[in-house]
């Protein structure tokens, strides 16, 4: 275990680099690179965001910028995520709440489903006894359409490249990108559920549903992708 502020902090005067250097050289804001020497990381919009300054801040100072992140992980966000989930556990908290409300949807939606398909048999059946050319060419039709649907989050990097991590579902989902988008690179994504920050948005072109999303400068993004369009918090 060893101090992680102190550390970033001393090699920086080891090379005698000032914060606006290090900012100008890792595209990392002043007052972020500052909030890792004093280990304020509440500062920073989330932990992904941590890491990923963490290590570009790490190697531009000669370090080793994993040995960085993984004792951020070990000493911040377990323990973030363990008063996490004691507070879901609890009876009547915002998370058991959410949970509960959750599965009332999932129930919701499986019963939509079966009505729905339900349905579909129905008119299925009555279509083939008195149409079946027809139902050829629709089912057809269908098919030829669900092959031709663009990816619904699709990024690609125009002006430079920019750090990119992507959840699905939001903040604490399965992580289904993390790293550096280089320029020139593009990313697609299937799925309608996502939250994701980028480090540079200037240099991207996100689209959502084949939409651009319109992003105004150049400060660090976080972005919550639905189906019925994104939201920029």
């Amino acid at each position: 275990m060893f101090e992680i502020g102190t550390s970033l902090r001393e090699a920086r005067h080891r090379r005698g680099v000032e914060l606006v250097q290090a900012e100008v050289a890792t595209k990392v804001r002043a007052k972020y690179l500052r909030a890792l020497e004093d280990e304020r990381f509440e500062l920073l919009p989330s932990p992904t965001y941590v890491k990923g300054f963490l290590r570009t801040y790490a190697e531009y100072l000669g370090l080793e910028g994993q040995l960085y992140v993984d004792e951020y992980a070990s000493r911040f966000v377990a323990e973030d995520e363990a008063a996490e989930r004691r507070a879901a556990r609890r009876p009547g908290s915002r998370a058991a709440e959410r949970r509960n409300r959750r599965f009332e949807t999932v129930g919701v939606l499986a019963a939509l489903a079966v009505v729905a398909a339900i349905t579909i048999v129905v008119i299925g059946a009555w279509t083939s006894s008195s149409h079946p050319t027809s139902l050829v060419k629709t089912t057809a039709a269908t098919g030829a359409a669900r092959i031709a649907t663009p990816h619904y989050l699709l990024i690609t990097a125009v002006r430079g490249s920019s750090y990119l991590a992507i959840h699905r579902n939001g903040p604490s989902g399965p992580i289904v990108f993390q790293g550096t988008i280089m320029r020139g690179h593009t990313e697609p994504f299937d799925g309608s559920h996502f939250w994701l920050t980028a480090s540079d948005p200037e240099n991207l072109t996100i689209r959502v549903g084949g939409r651009i999303v319109s992003i105004s400068g150049s400060r660090p993004v976080v972005l919550t992708v639905t189906p019925s369009g994104w939201q920029l918090s």
